[in-house]
């Protein structure tokens, strides 16, 4: 398997789920502005897609994969069946009990979340309602994850990659279509989120069925192999998913400051899960099993090796996005959300808290290809004890910040403490020595430092010598000149590198 077409397969699936999370974000910036009812809407899916990242983009995988893993390589297709089929037993039913609490406790959840509502009973009442529609998600979207958890480890990408954008289809069709029919209409993107959640299940079952791997549910509480993930389950979900744990707790500082500032939070984060969802989940994702398959050899050498790759690549594309977010930011935000009821102060507050998200672009990516080296090997507790660290610094840095920053102050908290997370991982892989660094890094930087610096300065001054007006101009026209300043920016980028000796070829990688 080449890893690098792997690679540009789940990325691409990825990229159409991101561009339709676009047109998603756009059509809801259109219809509902930046405001009470999306402030509610997005406090009351926060919670949900909290649980979508940690299972769909983290801790689960992280966890049942290297033992699902571990099962295949030693034992074989039918004991991975059964295990298979006692994690779902058992998850079925311990996310059922959840969704039922969560539902039930609802009013409970907002006051925790977001304790700024209370002031307002309607948004207060409004952000519940919202809550109990999107809580059964939870329970869909971790069944989805583990098929797809499934399905990767068969080496079937291509099907996990592309299931999210039935998300973002449902939530065009119930904002254009269904919306009239809700009162309020905000409800109608609470039944988006239900309604895509059932359909991301259901469309992984017969691939599963395919490759003989869609047994029946069974309850053994006392299995090996689930009682071992279940052990690092807990774990897992909090040193892998710290920065998502980290925007809840900004939320509840966002809640308290002016009405808007959990929406303009949420679009920034939206323009920085493209690259983050197309390049670090991406190689998060197809980098784990080899990873396991490797541990479960001892083959530590190849086990380093592929991780080397990992961060270089992780490194080449993800410095160039993060210059290339602040720099474009104000033209990206008009360009895609400044509709309807989103106005200029809402494109302004959003760049605030972009150019600050994009600081930790870099940390956020680093992350997703990091910790899979210690949970690939099962070693839950470095992770986590980083993890604790990376979150008490975060909430350090969000009080410092807040005063002076507002919303921005906030966002850059959340990038700065992923940086610091990435950084810590890397140190403890060296340390432990399971990774070490191959020859010819200090060459790598040295190129990538030239290719950036040249692709700022022109990007700058075209940015800067327009005579464009990106809030008053047409859409049309918004659209094609932003698509020349991207184009541009890449094509620079790139023939930098490609003059100091860059070559694809350098970066293909088989595994057996």
């Amino acid at each position: 398997m080449n890893l690098l077409k792997t690679l540009a397969t789940v990325s691409s699936m990825t990229l159409v789920s991101r561009i339709l999370g676009f047109v998603r974000d756009a059509i809801i910036a259109r219809s509902f502005g930046a405001g009470m009812a999306t402030d509610a809407f997005f406090v009351a899916f926060k919670l949900p897609n909290l649980l979508r990242r940690v299972f769909a983009e983290g801790a689960f995988s992280q966890a049942f994969v290297p033992v699902l893993a571990e099962y295949k390589e030693k034992q074989g297709d039918d004991a991975a069946r059964a295990l298979l089929a006692n994690v779902t037993g058992l998850l079925t039913l311990a996310l059922a009990g959840v969704t039922l609490l969560g539902m039930l406790a609802a009013p409970w959840v907002i006051y925790l979340s977001a304790p700024g509502f209370s002031n307002d009973a309607d948004k207060f009442g409004l952000t519940v309602t919202l809550l109990r529609i999107t809580f059964p998600y939870i329970l869909l979207i971790s069944l989805a994850s583990l098929a797809s958890s499934v399905l990767n480890t068969w080496r079937q990408f291509s099907i996990p990659a592309l299931t999210p954008t039935l998300l973002n289809i449902s939530f065009i069709l119930f904002a254009t279509l269904l919306a009239p029919y809700f009162d309020p209409p905000v409800l109608a993107l609470g039944w988006a989120v239900f309604a895509g959640g059932l359909a991301q299940l259901a469309f992984q079952l017969p691939y599963l069925r395919r490759i003989r791997m869609l047994p029946w549910p069974r309850l053994r509480f006392n299995d090996a192999g689930v009682n071992r993930i279940m052990r690092q389950m807990g774990p897992a979900i909090f040193g892998v998913s710290i920065g998502q744990i980290s925007l809840v707790i900004n939320t509840i500082f966002a809640s308290l400051l002016v009405s808007g500032s959990v929406s303009w939070m949420y679009y920034a984060d939206r323009l920085m899960e493209f690259p983050t969802g197309v390049l670090g989940v991406a190689l998060g994702t197809i980098l784990l099993p080899s990873l396991s398959r490797h541990a479960a050899q001892a083959a530590d050498a190849e086990f380093s090796h592929l991780l080397d790759w990992g961060i270089r690549l992780s490194l080449l594309l993800a410095l160039p996005s993060a210059v290339g977010l602040a720099i474009l930011s104000w033209p990206l935000i008009a360009t895609l959300f400044m509709y309807g009821k989103f106005t200029a102060n809402d494109v302004a507050m959003t760049q605030q808290a972009l150019i600050a998200y994009a600081f930790g672009l870099v940390g956020l990516i680093l992350v997703k290809v990091l910790a899979p080296g210690f949970y690939a090997r099962q070693n839950v507790k470095t992770p986590v004890r980083i993890a604790l660290l990376t979150l008490a610094c975060t909430q350090l840095m969000n009080l410092a910040f807040i005063i002076p920053l507002k919303h921005a102050g906030l966002s850059l908290a959340i990038g700065l403490g992923a940086c610091l997370n990435a950084g810590l991982l890397l140190y403890q892989l060296r340390r432990h020595g399971i990774y070490q660094p191959q020859p010819g890094w200090g060459r790598f930087a040295r190129k990538v430092a030239l290719a950036l610096a040249v692709m700022a300065e022109v990007l700058l001054v075209l940015y800067w010598s327009l005579p464009l007006d990106w809030l008053h101009s047409a859409a049309w026209q918004r659209v094609v000149w932003l698509t020349v300043l991207v184009l541009i920016g890449v094509l620079v980028y790139f023939a930098c590198l490609y003059a100091q000796g860059f070559r694809l070829a350098d970066f293909k990688r088989r595994e057996a």
